[in-house]
């Protein structure tokens, strides 16, 4: 017989048909339990509170002491030298020397029957302020732009780990096989600091990736037909090419094959159920009334409608990226009294429109909407090369975020900061503390979900996190 008939690749090359076959047959098996929401073959661990989420993040870092947590102290010593112990050995992306309390130039009023404290510049926030719970006492241990989205998103400050949607779409896979388990959607100034790592499949399978959509012309790129090839063409193409790489994923037994089998399924279905699912203009005039929506038009608010559609159909995790919330204050246009209620003009009618629309279809009961960006501003000036236009340096050690929907206490504000808004002094949560907490109200274990890689099982809350029982309903 010789040597060569001895090896393992001639072995699997003779029995194809038999014990390859078995293989290929256990194959094609897993490519269909990753279409559905057994995924990773997960077993939830508690009775889940929510089915899907929806993540609006401010890119950028939205200023808290101008927003949700007033500070009268503030504007008491507007103008007046920040105590020296409070900075101390602190480092800032821009700030030097000894910078000067800002108060901030907006009202705040309590709202609701929780009394929750908005600024004026998100008025329709307001109208539903007791739908809502704010966490003034969120902490990040990064500083910069780039690391902290990743932090955010990832549990990681640098990039190759997988992202909170990717998690999830490994472990619970997605409601509509038609429909990716991730989806991405972006609007505002420039690209995330981050970049796409901010949704990245890390060291999981790439199917597990946020897939970008966009809210005008084509929907999802490099998915339509080329000219001259039909739907049909398109199918059998599909069909031979993954006969294929199933025989060759047998021979070399490499995972990401899989992913590549996984992804052309999944694209050739949505050239059928993503043109109908991205034509927003099929809404009915109140709802468009409701969102601020102008269709056709790449926008926060077609994006937030856009949203509702997506988890409508099954889609787990839908990430929205709003971009140039860093308002520094170097220059006209990038200060916190033009560009923050610009922004705030943006974002805070879709804000509004999405939670109601969820609600009124009965989707909000088992939704998490999630609003935050990825660290804070500070409560003093940054008066970078003694600019005259105010603006807040980049703040980890203290900011908001707020949740609602399925499993939260609506109404609720926990956290607190001190006096003027510097360092957290009550219930401090930080970025693990919030990732575990999501996972807890999908009904995951945050420290049972893990992939094995280089030798050890990762998760997304690395060797942290404590879910957050204040704020569980």
């Amino acid at each position: 017989m010789g040597l060569r008939n001895l090896t393992r690749r001639h072995f699997f090359e003779q029995a194809s048909f038999g014990i390859g076959g078995l293989a290929l047959a256990s194959l094609m098996d897993d490519v269909v339990l990753a279409e559905g929401q057994k995924a990773a073959g997960y077993r939830l661990d508690f009775a889940p509170r929510v089915k899907r989420v929806i993540y609006l993040f401010m890119a950028g870092a939205p200023s808290q002491i101008d927003l949700f947590d007033p500070k009268p102290a503030l504007t008491k010593h507007d103008g007046q030298d920040i105590p020296e112990e409070l900075i101390k050995g602190e480092r800032f992306a821009f700030i030097k020397g000894t910078p000067k309390l800002l108060g901030s130039p907006f009202q705040f009023q309590k709202h609701g029957q929780s009394g929750a404290e908005i600024s004026e510049l998100l008025p329709n926030l307001a109208k539903i302020a007791d739908k809502v719970t704010f966490i003034r006492s969120m902490q990040t241990t990064q500083f910069n732009h780039a690391p902290a989205q990743i932090f955010m998103n990832t549990g990681h400050q640098v990039i190759g780990r997988p992202s909170l949607g990717s998690w999830l779409s490994y472990g619970l896979g997605s409601e509509n096989s038609d429909l990716p388990a991730f989806v991405v959607l972006l609007s505002g100034e420039n690209n995330p600091d981050g970049g796409k790592s901010c949704w990245g499949s890390g060291f999981l399978p790439t199917m597990h990736q946020g897939v970008e959509f966009r809210s005008n012309g084509e929907p999802v790129l490099f998915v339509s037909n080329p000219e001259g090839v039909d739907a049909d063409a398109r199918g059998r193409s599909i069909g031979a090419i993954n006969d294929l790489n199933r025989l060759h994923a047998v021979k070399v037994g490499d995972p990401e094959i899989q992913t590549r089998i996984s992804a052309y399924e999944l694209a050739y279905r949505m050239q059928t159920s993503v043109p109908e699912l991205t034509d927003v203009s099929q809404e009915p005039a109140s709802i468009h009334e409701l969102y601020g929506t102008e269709p056709g038009k790449a926008s926060f608010a077609n994006n937030c409608l856009l949203a509702r559609r997506l988890v409508e159909r099954g889609v787990r995790f839908v990430q929205l990226y709003h971009r140039g919330w860093d308002t520094h204050g170097a220059s006209f246009g990038e200060d916190i009294v033009e560009k923050l209620p610009h922004l705030c003009r943006q974002t805070d009618r879709p804000v509004y429109g999405l939670l109601t629309d969820l609600e009124q279809r009965g989707l909000l009961k088992d939704t998490l909407v999630v609003w935050g960006g990825e660290f804070g501003r500070t409560p003093m000036n940054e008066a970078r090369n003694g600019s005259k236009f105010l603006g807040r340096d980049h703040h980890p050690r203290a900011f908001t975020m707020w949740l609602a929907g399925g499993g939260i206490k609506p109404g609720l504000t926990i956290g607190r900061t001190d006096d003027l808004g510097y360092n957290v002094v009550e219930d401090a949560v930080d970025v693990h503390d919030l990732h575990a907490t999501m996972l807890r109200l999908l009904g995951i274990d945050h420290e049972k979900l893990t992939y094995k890689f280089q030798g050890r099982d990762f998760r997304l809350t690395d060797v942290q996190g404590k879910v957050v029982e204040k704020i569980l309903a």
